[in-house]
């Protein structure tokens, strides 16, 4: 049958009828005339080719088909309160579930001490949070929003840059007074190194900028990799090795002492963008938008 659909307002006329028992009655509840509401049921019937009503002047009696219509739709006004609760939930409060993915390091000190001012403002949304060091894929492990580091591979995101990865070698005052400092980046083949390897990669191969402005990158001597920056940093200040990461990761241990920067005259040759990443507007929630657009303002002052 061609364009079923525009008979459903007909169909839902005809059970408004067939419940208060006249057509005046539901023209009525609808704030309509009833001539308009005749009109629909004349529509109704002339599409099926049915005679759906037997009327008279005092009395409206179903006919067998009409009986059979109203048994077969009687589906139809759950599917109309559901929608209406759609609608009246998007215009509501946000409520739902929010998926984070997160670097342990960034989600630690960024976006942690934010959660206690996001579960004010929005009450309603639960909130998934991942501390991964291991790069997660937004559609395929259902992730609303996440914070990544350098270029996105995928152009349908959304991406909004909310500041700087600065990276920099540092060690433990105990580590060089053990080993001495490197003053070269090639000297790092003479010392230990603590390299971070997630499931994408394994990171190696440390890049600096030479004092003429050229760029070299050195394949440094591994004597611990693991998947968590966090923990590398940790085993740094305890001197077993040299840490190539974000300097704002490391403020606490730069102000305590705990790390000393080294090689500062051969720095990182590039910043890399940290990004508040999500998939399209038009597959996010409102609990989802209201999260986003949280962050959005938030994080950059936080990370600048």
């Amino acid at each position: 049958m061609e364009q079923l659909h525009l008979q459903l307002p007909n169909v839902y006329i005809f059970r408004l009828v067939s419940e208060l028992g006249s057509f005046q009655a539901a023209a009525t509840q609808l704030n309509i005339p009833r001539s308009s509401v005749s009109k629909k049921i004349a529509q109704l019937e002339d599409y099926l080719q049915q005679r759906l009503l037997q009327r008279s002047t005092r009395n409206l009696k179903l006919t067998e088909d009409g009986l059979r219509l109203l048994e077969a739709t009687s589906g139809l006004e759950g599917l109309l309160s559901g929608t209406r609760d759609i609608l009246i939930e998007k215009q509501a409060e946000p409520v739902g579930r929010v998926t984070l993915s997160t670097s342990s390091l960034i989600g630690q000190q960024y976006l942690t001490p934010h959660i206690k001012m996001i579960r004010a403002q929005l009450p309603k949304v639960t909130l998934h949070i991942s501390y991964s060091d291991d790069v997660e894929d937004l559609l395929d492990e259902g992730i609303d929003i996440a914070i990544r580091t350098g270029k996105l591979p995928d152009s349908s995101l959304v991406a909004r840059s909310i500041g700087w990865k600065d990276p920099g070698c540092f060690a433990s005052p105990d580590y060089l007074a053990c080993h001495g400092e490197p003053q070269t980046p090639e000297a790092l083949r003479e010392h230990d190194c603590l390299v971070f390897k997630n499931n994408k990669s394994k990171m190696n191969h440390w890049q600096f900028e030479s004092k003429e402005g050229g760029i070299t990158s050195i394949a440094v001597e591994e004597s611990i990799v693991a998947n968590s920056g966090r923990a590398l940093i940790d085993m740094a200040v305890q001197g077993l090795g040299i840490v190539h990461v974000d300097r704002q990761t490391v403020e606490a241990e730069l102000k305590s002492g705990s790390l000393v920067p080294i090689l500062k005259h051969f720095p990182s040759p590039a910043r890399l963008p940290i990004q508040l990443v999500c998939l399209g507007k038009h597959t996010r929630s409102k609990a989802v938008d209201a999260v986003w657009n949280y962050l959005c303002e938030a994080l950059p002052a936080h990370l600048s």
